[in-house]
């Protein structure tokens, strides 16, 4: 079987061998006789794969005992409004630190149940760069500070966790398991898995004590309370089961997080991702031809973003690029451009081939 190089940035590539799994899986799951997207999600053969996940989650994160999983839907995307209305008050605040499309959207539906602000965004509007920590600055009154870990459309990353005095929320959808990060450090964390985790509708939630106790306390005074299906106390309660889940994509995200497990855990594979990363910056910034869009300091380690002399050379590169059986590379439509996503799943042999056909195409074009 050939694969193509997938350098898309979700749905992402996964391990051929977990997709293996995954297709033994679908005719006959385990001795059941019965294939997996056939079994019921109270049968006890799949809440043991919901009990696996979480304990090889907890492993890999090393999340607090205390700490709840949940494996929801929605995405993150549904997740700027739940977790802002399980956390505040309809006279409550939360901090937001802007830089990029996805934390622009999460303020946008927090603001429909709370008085959430943005505290930082770029003064110029060009979403290249995260704020040093001395330039956040929360509000004496609000509750939490969100941030996205991540920006996937422009290419940045927070290289380091933002160090304030108030309890933090985060969206890691697209760097959950690359690298370490500290979790009790944070009351929220979400992710979609379609990049790192697994297929798309499954969605991670890790929440402190506080977060579930939150929860608990806004239903109570909430008119109306908060819906069953938005509710993270409820959720907690009944163990991501509340309704039927993704039981496909949940068992996808478990074999997902085996295969982490099985290449050493995050601090190797975030060593791995540094050396893939710094094999396609070394080659933006060896020549002239390609322009990086993100600051030094701020480069993502996931999605990858830069430019060529023209329009014209960027859609030839595309278009050669695809030819050549590297996918997936066109910009974001709101920035343009070049993107390579160099997730987890993303093997160092893809990234190889990638440098060598930008070091061609450069010698070629330039």
């Amino acid at each position: 079987m050939k694969r193509a190089h997938n350098f898309s940035a979700g749905p992402a590539v996964l391990p051929l061998s977990v997709l293996q799994e995954l297709q033994q899986a679908l005719p006959s799951f385990q001795e059941t006789q019965q294939g997996l997207m056939e079994l019921s999600h109270r049968s006890k053969t799949f809440t043991d794969v919901v009990d696996k996940a979480k304990d090889r989650l907890s492993r890999l994160l090393s999340i607090p005992e205390d700490y709840e999983i949940l494996f929801l839907q929605g995405g993150a995307s549904l997740q700027f409004y739940m977790s802002t209305l399980n956390l505040l008050a309809p006279n409550e605040r939360a901090d937001f630190i802007m830089t990029g499309t996805w934390s622009v959207k999460a303020l946008k539906e927090a603001k429909r149940c709370s008085l959430s602000e943005a505290i930082w965004q770029p003064k110029d509007g060009i979403f290249n760069r995260c704020p040093k920590r001395k330039e956040i600055r929360p509000s004496e009154d609000s509750i939490y500070v969100h941030y996205t870990s991540n920006n996937t459309i422009f290419g940045t990353q927070f290289a380091e966790t933002p160090l304030v005095n108030k309890r933090l929320v985060v969206d890691v959808s697209s760097d959950i398991c690359s690298r370490f990060i500290d979790i009790s450090k944070h009351d929220v964390v979400y992710a979609g898995a379609q990049k790192n985790l697994g297929p798309s509708g499954v969605t991670v939630i890790i929440l402190s004590p506080w977060a579930v106790e939150k929860s608990r306390e806004v239903d109570s005074i909430r008119q109306g309370g908060i819906p069953s299906m938005l509710n993270y106390g409820l959720m907690v309660d009944k163990k991501s089961l509340f309704n039927t889940p993704n039981t496909f994509g949940i068992y996808a995200l478990e074999r997902m997080l085996n295969w982490l497990e099985d290449q050493g855990g995050v601090d190797e594979i975030a060593k791995i991702n540094n050396r893939k990363a710094s094999l396609i910056y070394n080659t933006i910034d060896g020549t002239d031809f390609w322009t990086p869009h993100a600051k030094k300091g701020s480069r993502s380690q996931m999605n990858i973003t830069w430019r060529a002399p023209t329009v014209e050379l960027e859609n030839k590169f595309l278009q050669e690029a695809d030819e050549n059986g590297l996918k997936a590379l066109k910009g974001h439509r709101s920035v343009g451009g070049i993107r390579a996503s160099i997730y987890n799943a993303c093997g160092v042999e893809s990234v190889l081939a990638l440098v060598d056909f930008m070091d061609d195409f450069a010698q070629k074009n330039g």
